[in-house]
């Protein structure tokens, strides 16, 4: 990454420097049943439908005796043809603009709070390994997680049947 520095230039000529910034990005997908406090994540170089799918399955096979709702957002590759949505799962997606009604966002808002912030990482792989641990420790504590994520209109749900 550039920096760019004062610099002195005749008037009323401006001085155009570029400024070089280079992002490295990982994505998380991650599941959280509310009532029992499970977390299923995985890591990922890019967010595509190829990822998702394997998302869906490994939720499938770690919530085979139930039928899950997924939450998602409106992403490109939640949205696809190509998706393939095992048969113990449905999907519902959320308006644009509205992540407070996911209850996975209060997973994220938990690592961001306790594992991210004031602290920095000189490589991707220094933030990754943080993200993992962070999320092991977060799905080993599942009452923990179903006091963040079991809200009121949740429990109606599970009440109802």
């Amino acid at each position: 990454m550039s920096q760019p520095k004062s610099c002195w230039a005749p008037h009323p000529a401006r001085p155009m420097v570029t400024l070089a910034l280079v992002r490295e990005f990982r994505y998380i997908y991650a599941a959280v049943s509310p009532w029992d406090g499970r977390l299923c994540y995985s890591i990922t170089e890019k967010m595509n439908t190829e990822n998702m799918n394997l998302h869906l399955s490994q939720v499938s096979k770690r919530f085979r005796n139930s039928f899950s709702i997924i939450i998602f957002d409106g992403a490109p590759s939640n949205r696809s043809h190509n998706l393939i949505v095992p048969k113990n799962i449905g999907l519902i997606q959320f308006p644009p603009y509205s992540p407070e009604l996911n209850p996975v966002e209060q997973i994220w808002r938990l690592l961001r709070g306790k594992y991210y912030a004031n602290r920095s990482f000189n490589t991707l792989s220094e933030a990754i390994s943080q993200a993992d641990k962070g999320l092991c420790e977060v799905a080993s504590d599942k009452k923990a997680i179903s006091r963040l994520t079991n809200w009121p209109c949740i429990s109606d749900i599970l009440n109802a049947y």
